[in-house]
């Protein structure tokens, strides 16, 4: 494969997770593939940049614009992250409800081969970490040589240490096809540490990292043979789906028949057409915080710190905090996470079991495991400040050029005070200029529309007042997001 030719590598990024086993930070509305964990961009930026076009890699490797499937729920934030990081995708697909990553693999196969039969996709996990990327890039060719002969290849990560919480890969014999990769002698289930051990000692099994080259139509014939429910569904809620500005909306009803199961089993411990590549990139999952310990820059005591924090004889821990000064006296092997809403603190080694914290507070019903105080609309942000009886204080932030829907509210009236910028306010039949430090009324039932016509970002402060203040109380009437 050459830079002369004209078949391309279609990156293909996952972005459906909701990350729950780092919470209190990823949220189900605000998951850790939007989050800055490992660099000052967010995972899913890092992911596509890794793999764009301006981030080189040779004649052997062109990489065409991104394919993004993701929550339906967080469209607005993938294609805001990805428009800050000057990458336009091809496509960003909206799933109305996860189904795992053999229905995203059918979706992204099906979408490509309408554009190009013979389009190679490389399927990559909006959410892991690779630290050592023009490696990475060097076994992508590999994986390439190996698709482009007709095989369904998967990146072998090589062990370092024995991990139970990983699947194995064993690796056979050498292809003839494509140095450097292998054909898959088996794929194992995650196993006990006496036999992880054992694995890395014989030095010919690989962690499976969840990523894969495949050539598009043989991922096809593949699924066909191996999972035609899953394919059939994917087909149907894409024949069905429909443009809605920037993103594809598949149906959701056909979209449901799919089962929910993953491509390794679906397709790749099935099919006799698949191959591995090893490789040693600086890979990990980032599945728990114990993940961002192993990875992250340790001080001379083991620790890994984020934020403003104090530490006095600590030892080996991961100590992060987003707002307020935290400190750790004595401990040691501990995870330390503080936010606006809630703290966590775990043992390193148990950091797996945060998800047990995420199911009890979806069971009572809380709000924790969903969104964050601060919560994003495609037109900038909110934040409740306080809350009282009758009454809410908020702090708004519109985007330069972004406006709110036009709309009215049953049961509460709105004061706002622009603390930064200029508003240009409907309010019924007249429009109103409001700059810093001025204020405008709009009573119950009144239409209006808040936006920022200006270059700086547009700070409010809201004040709520009525019999109640819900979310839902809102009546839209014209909006430029498609929203209900």
């Amino acid at each position: 494969m050459n830079g002369n030719s004209a078949q391309k590598i279609v990156p293909v990024l996952l972005s459906g997770g909701t990350g729950s086993r780092l919470w209190p930070l990823s949220r189900e509305l605000y998951p850790k593939q939007f989050l800055p964990l490992c660099s000052d961009r967010t995972m899913l930026q890092d992911t596509a940049l890794r793999v764009s076009s301006q981030a080189g890699g040779g004649a052997d490797v062109v990489f065409s614009a991104p394919l993004v499937i993701c929550n339906q729920e967080h469209r607005f934030l993938a294609a805001e992250q990805l428009r800050q990081s000057r990458c336009t995708p091809r496509s960003i697909i909206l799933e109305p409800a996860g189904r795992n990553t053999a229905a995203a693999c059918a979706l992204a196969a099906l979408a490509v081969t309408a554009e190009d039969p013979d389009a190679l996709l490389l399927i990559l996990p909006a959410d892991h970490e690779i630290r050592d990327a023009e490696t990475f890039r060097r076994a992508i060719v590999i994986a390439a040589r190996a698709a482009q002969a007709g095989r369904l290849v998967t990146f072998g990560i090589t062990p370092t240490r024995p991990e139970t919480g990983y699947g194995y890969i064993r690796r056979g014999h050498s292809m003839d096809e494509a140095d450097g990769a292998y054909n898959v002698a088996a794929f194992v289930e995650k196993p006990s540490l006496e036999v992880a051990e054992r694995y890395l000692a014989e030095g010919t099994y690989a962690w499976n990292s969840g990523m894969f080259l495949f050539p598009a139509a043989r991922l096809l014939a593949e699924l066909e043979r191996h999972a035609p429910a899953v394919l059939a569904a994917c087909r149907e809620a894409l024949d069905q789906g429909s443009r809605d500005l920037d993103f594809f909306r598949l149906d959701a009803a056909a979209f449901a028949k799919a089962p929910s199961i993953s491509i390794d089993y679906a397709v790749m411990e099935r099919t006799d057409r698949a191959a591995v590549v090893p490789c040693e990139i600086g890979w990990t999952d980032v599945g728990a915080w114990s993940a961002l310990w192993d990875v992250g820059n340790k001080d001379g005591e083991g620790n890994v710190i984020v934020g403003d924090v104090l530490l006095e004889g600590a030892r080996d821990c991961y100590v992060r905090s987003e707002n307020h000064l935290t400190a750790v006296v004595g401990v040691e092997n501990a995870v330390v996470v503080v936010v606006d809403d809630a703290v966590l603190v775990a043992d390193r080694s148990q950091a797996q079991d945060v998800k047990r914290i995420v199911d009890r507070l979806k069971a009572e019903g809380r709000s924790e495991s969903v969104s964050h105080r601060r919560v994003h609309r495609p037109w900038g942000s909110y934040q409740s400040l306080h809350t009282g009886d009758r009454f809410q204080v908020k702090s708004l932030t519109i985007a330069p050029g972004s406006r709110l829907s036009l709309q009215k509210h049953h049961h509460r009236a709105e004061h706002w005070v622009v603390v930064n910028g200029t508003a240009l306010v409907t309010r019924g039949e007249e429009q109103v200029m409001v700059y810093e430090n001025q204020s405008i009324y709009i009573p119950i039932g009144t239409v209006h529309r808040l936006e920022n016509p200006g270059k700086v970002p547009l700070t409010i402060i809201e004040v709520q007042s009525g019999s109640y203040l819900g979310e839902d109380d809102i009546v839209r009437l014209e909006d430029v997001y498609g929203r209900n």
